[in-house]
């Protein structure tokens, strides 16, 4: 099948042509990001492979469409950025890769959890600049905190079982509890008891109208002061102002972050010789107490192994006209 492939990077067509040897796809692959200004060059390609930051609302469906477009090949397991409706609407096709490595994810979590707790990233720095002080490295350990999850899919559950190692105490909040961490004790409760007894909050929760800015100012006000907020899942769960609020009042102690709500324009990019004009970005950098990763949370061999072949496996049966067992669609959606 012919396929364009959008957003590439060196290691996203080094992982898709090494599985594309067991499909035989005709991929052709852009460095550029599917806009409304590059989607001309997906002209007659039946399929066009994306990433996160890829546009697909309404009007960029729609020329797909009348360009000749039948399949969306989504390299990611969230799909906030595509209007299924619209898509339905079009009889445009929709796939995704709901599992291509959770430990990934789940591993960089605990990596943010860990440098915010015991100031790993300033000691680093430090100690190469010749400081050994231990001034303003004061740690705390994770035995008997409590941990707020917030969905407990695949990545959240693994979060559980990892952190409970550390011997914390597990919160859990989902609309639907996962039978696994009930079986492992994991505790579900409402929001506001998650937030007002959890000394870290993580999400796991996919991104829709009803986790958007999910985490704002009427959400930190219920959290215990100092507390430590991780971000691993979509960018717009948290109200990027309302967190600079609340770490400029104490009451959020550290905050680390693999993904931000207005990202597309920066992560995945080399922007070290360029001024960054997004303010409240920049401001959030000001933070002795707060990390940002630019999205590398699934960025392990493993991982892009698993994307690659799950998602040359799902063109592959659409083209042999299986069903589509990864397939989104707008029930999908208000169900997750």
């Amino acid at each position: 099948m012919k396929v364009a492939v959008y957003s590439t990077k060196p290691h996203d067509e080094a992982f898709l042509s090494n599985a594309n040897s067991n499909f035989g796809h005709q991929l052709h692959f852009f460095k550029t990001r599917l806009t409304p200004e590059t989607m001309q060059a997906a002209t007659g390609y039946p399929c066009v492979c994306v990433f996160v930051n890829d546009v697909l609302d309404e009007s960029v469906l729609r020329t797909l469409k009348e360009q000749g477009t039948e399949l969306i090949a989504l390299r990611c397991a969230g799909f906030n950025n595509v209007d299924l409706h619209a898509a339905a609407a079009l009889g445009i096709k929709i796939v995704r890769v709901p599992a291509y490595s959770p430990y990934s994810v789940a591993e960089h979590t605990l990596a943010l959890i860990l440098s915010l707790s015991r100031h790993t990233h300033k000691a680093y720095n430090r100690v190469r600049d010749g400081n050994f002080s231990l001034k303003g490295l004061l740690g705390v350990e994770l035995h008997g905190l409590t941990v707020g999850i917030i969905g407990t899919g695949n990545i959240g559950a693994i979060v559980s079982r990892i952190l409970a190692g550390f011997g914390c105490r597990i919160l859990a909040y989902d609309i639907k509890p996962n039978p696994k961490c009930l079986e492992e004790g994991v505790a579900y409760v409402d929001l506001p008891d998650l937030y007002s007894e959890s000394d870290i909050v993580t999400l796991h929760c996919p991104l829709n109208k009803e986790t958007y800015h999910l985490i704002d100012n009427e959400a930190f006000a219920q959290m215990k002061d100092g507390v430590m907020l991780i971000n691993t899942g979509r960018g717009a769960i948290i109200d990027t102002k309302a967190a600079i609020v609340a770490i400029k009042s104490g009451k959020l102690g550290h905050l680390g972050l693999d993904v931000y709500e207005q990202e597309g324009d920066l992560f995945f990019e080399d922007l070290s010789d360029k001024i960054i004009d997004d303010d409240v970005f920049v401001r959030l950098l000001t933070f002795p107490n707060v990390i940002v990763t630019g999205h590398q949370g699934f960025f392990t061999k493993n991982a892009l192994q698993n994307i690659a072949e799950t998602t040359l496996r799902n063109i592959q049966d659409y083209a042999d006209r299986k069903p589509l067992k990864n397939q989104v669609n707008p029930d999908f959606i208000i169900a997750a």
